[in-house]
Parts: structure tokens; C-alpha cells; sequence
């Protein structure tokens, strides 16, 4: 009785193997440095037979799949014809889709008998309106070409959201939150009644806060400016923005905790970027708490998000006008609840779990 939750990428496969009723954890792996999506099924297999595991005999397989573009809205059955309507989705993540349908296809393959899900990193924003996800461009480039804000990190927003209604002892229903996923992936989800109605990431994951290695937004002139100034292509464009800006670019490397140290040790360099990145969070925070008006929570998760104070304190201070202050002690003594005792807007650190939140979806579509 137990549902496998995959998550492959395009020489790894990273796995999950829970009870499919209490959700208790059975076993956690990453299989790296593969050839294919097969070969890393095959050593996934074995390595399932020592807990005992026969994978052609568990109940549910759940993927993560990165784009679902605007057809998935909920996590999906895959059958032949769903494959086809992803693989047609692959020019959106080009990046990611397609690891994504390999490792289906392996999972397919190896236990042809198991029902396989697919849950998707955009299916929770697409409950945002068009004055959020659209784009000031011609109209034919979103009907025909598809171009609009998606969003991503749904499921992290999603799971932290769910954990904060339970903190708050309140229906997500009834809930506004303002959710920030920092990692060296960055996006901010604002949460009216349960739902997302806006959210950073963009059509790719390249939109919005100053991420790890990710500029976020900027000026889209800066494009064609290094293409005729610097004689740049748009491989090596998109390459630098996506791989070679946020805080290594600035920096000089993309882990927190280095450029931390850095600036205490009087790295200027260092303490701008940590300036610029909490700048951008604390922006969003504003735009957010304008459009939702009213909030109950802030939450801070993933890898930054969960185990920096500092952070946490750049950007919620000063914003006593706005109802929201910190407990200094709560804060850096990594408690789950860390606003003040005057502020009006709790303030939580909830650790993500998007594999969970996956299993969860596929238990919900067994047991329902």
C-alpha cells in the first residue's frame, strides 16, 4: 500500500515512497548521473526491493510536472492522450517538460499496471484573473501564441498555505496570505480566500524577485541593448539571465549563507546584494498587501526562507504602519510563529514539502 512521488529531471530522478493512507515515509532517494529515464528506474527498482517494495504492485505513481500551461488546472490521470497534451506544452519549459514526460514514460514502462498522476508547478495560479496573468502585448500573442503569466512553485505555495490555515486554526477559505517560496528559486504568491489571484514568476521562472542565479524582472531593452553593444546572442542572453545574474552576479556566488558571511566580513559587494534582494522581497510584500486588502499571514519557506532571521527581518521591518512586526527572540530562535505580540499580521516560517503535498493529491484521487 504505498504511492511513489517522482520528480525527474534531466540526468536524475529524485523519489519519494510514502503509505498511501497515513503518508508515513518509507524511503527518499536521488539517483544522479543517469543515461536515461529507463536505466534510473531500473536502479530505483532494485533499490525499492530492499524496504520490501515491488514497484509493479504499488498503488499510485505522482509526477511533478513543471508546465501545464493553461489546459491543467488540477492534477491529472495520464493516459496517451494527456501525453500528447504535454508534450505540445514543451516549447513553454523547454528546460523542464521534457525530463518530465521522460520520466512518465519510464514509470509507464517499468509498472504498466500503475496509475500514474501528473501534478503541475503552475496548476494553483491558474486561478488568477486576466488583469494579473496577462500581458500589455497583442492580443494575437496570447490567443495564438500562448504568452501570459503562469507561475510556479504552485504546489510549495499551496502546501505552506494549507499548513497555515492549520497554524491559524482557520479555513484556507477564509485566509488572505501573502507566501514567499526563497530559495535559489524566488517567487511570492498572494492567496484571496484559499486561492491565487497573483503571483512573481512570469511565463518562465525568469520573471519577477532577484533569485540565486536568476535576475527576475528587468528592463526587456537590456536585451537588444547587448545584442547590438556587446554582440550577444540570444542563447547567451538568455543564458546569463537565467544562470549568471541574481546573487552570484552580484555576489559572486548564489548561496546565502556565503554572502552573508561576506558582508560581515565587510564584503561590499556582499551587502548589496543582500540589500537589492531583500529590497525586491519587501517591494512585492507592499504590491501584495495593496491588492489583497487585508492579510492574516506572511509566510516565509524553502531553503532561504525557512532558516534566514535575517531575511526575515529585512524585509518585514519598518512595516509597523501595515500592522506587521517581528519578535526579535521568536525570530532567531527559528520559532514557526514570529510576529510580535502588537503585530495584526502573523508572521510564519513553515518548512515545504511539495512531495507530500503530491502524495497527498494522488491519495485524494485514490480514495475519493
Amino acid at each position: 500500500m504505498s504511492i511513489l512521488v517522482i520528480n525527474a529531471g534531466s540526468s536524475s530522478i529524485k523519489y519519494t515512497l510514502y503509505h498511501s493512507k497515513t503518508l508515513e515515509r518509507i524511503d527518499h532517494n536521488l539517483i544522479e548521473e543517469i543515461r536515461d529515464h529507463h536505466e534510473g528506474f531500473e536502479v530505483m527498482r532494485t533499490q525499492l526491493l530492499i524496504h520490501g517494495i515491488d514497484i509493479t504492485q504499488i498503488n499510485a505513481i505522482g509526477h511533478r510536472v513543471v508546465h501545464g500551461g493553461e489546459r491543467f488546472h488540477e492534477p491529472t490521470l495520464i493516459d496517451d492522450e494527456f501525453l500528447a497534451e504535454i508534450t505540445a506544452l514543451i516549447p513553454l519549459a523547454p528546460l523542464h517538460n521534457p525530463a518530465n514526460i521522460e520520466g512518465i514514460i519510464a514509470a509507464r514502462a517499468i509498472a504498466p499496471n500503475v496509475p500514474n498522476f501528473a501534478i503541475f508547478d503552475t496548476a494553483f495560479h491558474q486561478s488568477m484573473p486576466p488583469q494579473a496573468f496577462r500581458y500589455p502585448l497583442p492580443h494575437d500573442l496570447y490567443h495564438t501564441n500562448h504568452i501570459r503569466r503562469y507561475g510556479f512553485h504552485g504546489t510549495s505555495h499551496y502546501y505552506v498555505a494549507t499548513q497555515a490555515a492549520q497554524i491559524l486554526q482557520k479555513p484556507l477559505e477564509e485566509l488572505n496570505l501573502i507566501t514567499f517560496h526563497i530559495g535559489n528559486g524566488v517567487s511570492a504568491c498572494a492567496i484571496e480566500k484559499g486561492k491565487s489571484i497573483d503571483t512573481s514568476m512570469g511565463m518562465t521562472p525568469l520573471e519577477g524577485l532577484m533569485m540565486g542565479t536568476r535576475c527576475g524582472s528587468i528592463d526587456p531593452s537590456i536585451i537588444g541593448y547587448l545584442m547590438r553593444e556587446k554582440g550577444m546572442n540570444i542563447d547567451e542572453i538568455e543564458s546569463m539571465l537565467n544562470k549568471k545574474s541574481g546573487l552570484f552576479a552580484i555576489a559572486g556566488t548564489n548561496d546565502l549563507r556565503s554572502v552573508i558571511d561576506a558582508k560581515d566580513s565587510g564584503d561590499e559587494n556582499a551587502a548589496l546584494a543582500i540589500d537589492m534582494f531583500a529590497y525586491r522581497l519587501k517591494k512585492q510584500l507592499g504590491e501584495y498587501m495593496a491588492i489583497l486588502r487585508g492579510v492574516n499571514a506572511i509566510v516565509f519557506t524553502g531553503g532561504i526562507g525557512e532558516h534566514s532571521p535575517l531575511i526575515h527581518e529585512m524585509v518585514c521591518k519598518g512595516l509597523e504602519h501595515l500592522g506587521i512586526g517581528l519578535d526579535e527572540v521568536k525570530n532567531r530562535s527559528n520559532d514557526i510563529q514570529i510576529q510580535s505580540s502588537t503585530s495584526a499580521v502573523a508572521v510564519l516560517v513553515i518548512p515545504t514539502d511539495e512531495e507530500r503535498q503530491i502524495a497527498l493529491y494522488v491519495q485524494k484521487f485514490l480514495y475519493s
